[in-house]
């Protein structure tokens, strides 16, 4: 329900400046929740913008404006958000700018670290962090939770909620779309409902492209991203379409295995005009014994994987930054001790391909390997720690590399290498969690991930590889 078709109207709210100066998606959710403010109506609302299109600026605006007409009452409007640093800080930095833009430098004052007061008003900045203490606050004029889809529900059924119960509080959701199982979802799909009973709009939902109509510089760089990440990335499907994720799956679908697939032919030696970089995910040390005879009894005991990328400087573009990956050697050892592999290592990575860049599994015992590849190789050879956001990250990159068709898997040559690396590219899963990141797998059920994770530590190597000169540095 617009202001103009509302029976209870705030006549001075589209004369506002604050409100003249947003782009028209964004007047349109900003005159709907003054609306509902200024009327009583108590309504909560969802607004997903894709990202970097402007739903910090509306609530800073709405925040502006209601802190100058309540200048004389002492009232509250709260707004917290996942963490207080940053996100909370930045909030009350932007605030705090458009108070000065409008003259109110002067009278504007900070209290106790997360509280803005102009006159008698109130913004109330709070962290939704599962510990954060905020019970006993009241929303006496707006009720904002930003990044909605990072809060915890119960934090804020239990905690926030509650702070607009006695005053009718209109609530506002903001934030970008992640899976369907996040406050902000549950909060749209609510509001989706209400809309189908009594036809009062309180969702607004403005992808990049009703973004970019407005911002041709926007445009440029969402389709660059487009082009980076590929269509189909979660990242890009939720950041920038406002898709939500449907629960977890496999991690590569049928086109994005298809578009892995190259048809070059698998190498076993270096090409001295060429530049290779390596991918090594090591085994646990407790596995161990003999190659062949333990592939035959525990097929799906761990392995030492190591995978070479040839990089194609051919595909850097304009559009597309990173370099071509053609991958075209794979080393395979089954419950081998790592001491066993430091000369073999050591010899393919220096003797065999001469790569420039190496990424190694330096995770609990793949400490030492890293350690004693690096004294005897040089800063060629870099660590790459698992942790949950790392390996989020590094699943991100690997799927950014594959939808860009940047990487390319040598063609069959009816090895055991090849029949695996398929196997564990096909049975490979996905599952994503709050705070948009992702856990990629292979359920231990259905074998090992030894040489997805060699893929996508290949990956990492080819994108820290600085080409010689570049930006005025000689690489290692």
């Amino acid at each position: 329900m617009s202001l103009e078709m509302s029976p209870c109207h705030w006549e001075s709210a589209s004369e506002q400046p604050s409100i003249n100066r947003l782009r028209p998606y964004q007047r349109e959710a900003a005159l709907a929740i003054l609306d509902s403010v200024f009327c009583g109506r108590g309504l909560t609302f969802s607004v997903e913008i894709a990202r970097q299109g402007g739903k910090n600026e509306l609530s800073a605006q709405l925040e502006l404006l209601l802190l100058t007409l309540n200048m004389a009452r002492p009232h509250n409007l709260i707004k917290c958000a996942p963490t207080f640093k940053p996100q909370t800080v930045i909030s009350m930095m932007r605030l705090k700018d458009r108070l000065n833009d409008v003259g109110f430098g002067d009278f504007w004052l900070s209290e106790q670290g997360y509280i803005i007061r102009l006159g008698n008003a109130r913004a109330i900045f709070l962290s939704a962090d599962k510990s954060a203490n905020v019970v006993g606050n009241t929303a006496h004029v707006l009720l904002e939770i930003d990044e909605s889809q990072d809060v915890d529900q119960d934090k804020y059924t239990k905690e926030f909620k509650p702070m607009g119960a006695t005053t009718n509080v209109t609530t506002v959701h903001y934030g970008t779309t992640w899976d369907d199982s996040t406050l902000l979802e549950g909060v749209r799909q609510i509001n989706l409902e209400l809309e189908r009973k009594d036809g009062v709009k309180r969702h607004f939902r403005y992808d990049w492209q009703e973004v970019a109509k407005y911002n041709p510089e926007y445009r440029a760089y969402v389709e660059a991203e487009k082009e980076r990440l590929g269509e189909h990335h979660p990242l890009f499907l939720t950041q920038y379409c406002l898709q939500p994720i449907r629960g977890g799956g496999r991690f590569l679908l049928p086109q994005q295995r298809a578009q892995l697939q190259g048809n070059h032919s698998r190498r076993h030696h270096q090409d001295v005009s060429r530049v290779y970089v390596a991918g090594i995910d090591l085994a646990g040390e407790a596995e161990v014994g003999e190659d062949d005879y333990l592939r035959a009894l525990k097929p799906r005991q761990d392995s030492t994987v190591v995978t070479i990328g040839e990089l194609d400087f051919s595909m850097v573009d304009d559009v597309i930054k990173q370099l071509g990956i053609r991958v075209v050697e794979h080393y395979w050892w089954t419950g081998r001790k790592h001491a066993e592999l430091y000369p073999q290592l050591v010899d393919i990575l220096r003797n065999g391909w001469g790569c420039r860049r190496s990424v190694v599994d330096a995770t609990g015992i793949g400490q030492p390997v890293f350690s004693f590849l690096r004294k005897s190789v040089g800063a060629k050879v870099s660590p790459f720690t698992f942790t949950a956001p790392s390996k989020s990250e590094l699943g991100f990159n690997l799927l950014a590399a594959i939808n860009s068709g940047r990487l390319k898997m040598y063609a069959g040559d009816g090895s055991g290498e090849y029949q695996q690396f398929w196997l564990e590219m096909e049975k490979a899963k996905s599952l994503y969690r709050p705070s948009q990141t992702m856990n990629f797998y292979v359920d231990p059920a259905e074998g090992h991930d030894d040489f997805l994770m060699s893929l996508a530590l290949m990956v990492e190597a080819a994108n820290r590889y600085v080409p010689r000169g570049a930006r005025g540095k000689k690489d290692e």
